[in-house]
């Protein structure tokens, strides 16, 4: 019974449209009510999930991401894209994609790519003769990939629950997310020809050659980050404090795009966004003791190996699970709750660890765009003030194409494990 009112209130709130991380506190709290279980326990529970030192790395990442972002790199990211994929059929929906592949790996988050990303290019897609619904539905797509390619704040929170390296995650989602990348291209590419979407004139190597000189501050800023971790020089949590040096420096001085006096409240945004993040983190972990309390993730793996121990097929359920928790979860909250039990599940049937992350991962990214509760959806709905519903049905290629993806790397390990495997001994 006491398990019982845990989720009626849980799934109560998410219907309702509160905060998951307020619906997941508020559930906790009902249950320790009602179990009789002293309530000292939450605070206890949540500064435990909290007290990990891999996650003071988030918000250095938050800091460095928005601190590009305000210093210029948003424009000479998608310049540079531009050169390199703006002449094909549908140009301007391969350099949304592609843009969203080099700013994702400095962001870390879905979300901020679709913000700023979205804020250019859908305007720049519309005035150019695109469809609105098309512009926000790639735009929501694509935002996807930036927290499979590193540095991604998903893969640190799995890296705290799990004890996997974080630079063996950001390695493992590498191929994962460009795989990924491209087979969105592909498809953008397929519906352009189809709807004979417009194209720009080839603007030669000087251009490309150009673009790349104003953007390469900001694309060494992943270099700098995936040599700190894999150099052994510097763990996450320091390679995030480097990184936002090196974004305040690349941003004030060589941009000279970032004000020094909007630095206060750049760091405050950022300061509220990780504090989002960690509180989330915090009310997460009582919910998921809760469940470990109760046996839950015992019976959910009881279960699933009462029905078969095949290892296709527990694959397929694993991913069938994460898909329909993605539609309504919010990503950081689903891997806290389920990411262990479902580990166990996966070792189980001879799954290694870093290849369930990343398809797990994957799979809650891919939650991202898929309604009702598609976060990147809702933002780029916004940008284009369109209603959900054209966006949900502009962007089924692409929920296509990146489940295909999906299943590819979780039937292929080595999609996952060729590079951390060769890049680190």
């Amino acid at each position: 019974m006491d398990v019982a009112i845990l989720f009626i209130v849980f799934i109560g709130g998410l219907i309702v449209g509160i905060p998951v991380a307020i619906t997941l506190g508020v559930s906790s709290l009902a249950y320790l009510l009602i179990s009789g279980i002293p309530v000292v326990v939450m605070p206890q529970k949540m500064y435990a999930g909290m007290d990990v030192f891999v996650l003071l790395s988030i918000p250095g990442f938050i800091l460095a991401g928005n601190l590009m972002n305000r210093g210029g790199i948003t424009q000479r990211i998608i310049r540079f894209a531009n050169s390199l994929v703006g002449w094909i059929r549908g140009g301007l929906g391969l350099t949304n994609i592609a843009a969203s592949m080099l700013f994702g790996g400095i962001t870390g988050t879905a979300v901020a790519d679709a913000a700023s990303i979205g804020g250019v290019m859908i305007p720049g897609m519309k005035k150019a003769g695109y469809p609105a619904d098309f512009s926000a539905a790639i735009t929501a797509a694509s935002s996807t990939v930036g927290p499979i390619i590193p540095p991604s704040v998903p893969m640190i929170i799995v890296g705290a629950l799990s004890g996997i390296s974080v630079g063996q995650m950001f390695l493992a989602g590498a191929v994962p997310g460009i795989l990924m990348g491209f087979a969105m291209m592909v498809t953008a590419y397929v519906v352009s020809v189809r709807k004979k979407f417009p194209r720009q004139q080839w603007q030669g190597f000087g251009e490309v050659t150009r673009s790349f000189a104003g953007a390469f501050w900001a694309l060494a800023m992943t270099f700098l980050i995936i040599y700190g971790l894999l150099s052994g020089l510097a763990t996450p949590t320091e390679t995030a404090i480097v990184a936002s040096v090196y974004a305040f420096i690349v941003g004030a001085f060589i941009y000279r795009e970032l004000p020094i006096g909007k630095l206060p409240s750049i760091i405050v945004e950022s300061g509220t966004s990780a504090a989002g993040i960690l509180a989330l983190v915090g009310f997460a972990n009582v919910f998921g003791w809760i469940l470990v309390s109760e046996r839950i993730p015992q019976a959910i793996a009881d279960g699933v190996l009462g029905i078969t121990d095949n290892r296709i097929l527990v694959i397929l359920m694993i991913n069938l699970l994460l898909l329909v928790v993605g539609m309504f979860m919010e990503t950081i909250a689903a891997l806290i709750i389920l990411f262990v039990p479902l580990l166990s599940l996966a070792e189980a049937v001879g799954i290694e660890p870093l290849h369930f992350a990343t398809f797990a991962v994957l799979n809650l990214m891919i939650g991202l765009t898929t309604p009702p509760v598609g976060v990147c959806l809702f933002v780029c709905a916004g940008i284009a003030r369109l209603p959900l519903m054209p966006v949900v049905k502009a962007i089924m290629p692409f929920l296509l194409t990146n489940i295909t993806v999906l299943l590819a790397v979780s039937y292929i390990p080595a999609l996952a494990t060729w590079l951390p495997s060769l890049l680190i001994k």
